[in-house]
């Protein structure tokens, strides 16, 4: 995933899909799926919106469903319906809980943040062993040209994206968007010798702040595989 690519709001059920039109793509039908629409305005708050938009947040990034609920865009969204999300999405994207004190339902996005979260449940991996074998920043190939040159950014948001693995394996979950056509492995032994953190998310993506500028710049990248129409290694240089 694009590591500058925030959510914007969306339109959300009730509005979505009754126009009787035949969709003229499956993005677009996936976009006028209401549990799609909800699960990115859910992504959208809880990620960038929610101080903007008057929510309290917990250091650790939890709000309450009852307050997100509350905001004119949510209209119609039962807490049900929020959890059905939150449990059927395949990328764990978020969390549900009680809250530590009186018990009220609450959600977290559990990474993707460009608020700053200062308690976000993240394990720093402080050791080459602590890393996964593999780890990819999924992108596009419009865009390696600039990356080839610049490096990876974090951009809007607090971390770089990446999966711990490649498109197709099993255990990889979340971290890479499934039509990027590139794929960028780094060479994280290298760059947590030089002082690059590396932190594993509560849905098992890898993030990283990068350098002091907010870059993992190309001396860290160890391959990099264009994915479709077919696999094949692109130069470095």
């Amino acid at each position: 995933m694009d590591p500058g690519r925030g959510e914007s709001p969306q339109p959300l059920p009730g509005a979505l899909g009754r126009g009787g039109r035949k969709p003229r793509s499956r993005k677009r039908h996936q976009d006028q799926n209401p549990e799609v629409c909800l699960s990115k305005a859910l992504s959208y708050v809880l990620r960038h919106g929610a101080a903007q938009l008057g929510l309290e947040m917990s250091a650790d990034g939890f709000v309450d469903v009852a307050s997100v609920l509350s905001l004119p865009r949510f209209r119609g969204v039962s807490v049900a319906d929020v959890q059905r999300v939150v449990e059927t999405n395949e990328k764990r994207r978020f969390a549900l809980r009680p809250h530590p004190g009186d018990g009220h339902l609450q959600i977290r996005a559990n990474q993707g943040h460009s608020l700053q979260v200062s308690e976000l449940e993240l394990t720093p991996l402080l050791e080459p062993t602590d890393l996964p074998q593999t780890m990819a920043h999924g992108t596009y190939l419009r865009h390696w040209p600039a990356i080839c040159q610049g490096g990876l950014s974090r951009m809007g948001r607090n971390h770089i994206h990446l999966a711990p693995g490649l498109p197709g394996d099993g255990h990889v979950l979340s971290g890479m968007r499934q039509d990027c056509d590139v794929a960028i492995v780094i060479d994280g032994p290298k760059a947590l010798a030089d002082g690059i953190q590396f932190y594993r998310s509560a849905n098992g993506v890898i993030l990283s702040p990068g350098d002091a500028e907010g870059f993992l710049p190309p001396q860290y990248f160890q391959s990099v595989l264009q994915l479709r129409p077919d696999r094949r290694l692109l130069p470095l240089t």
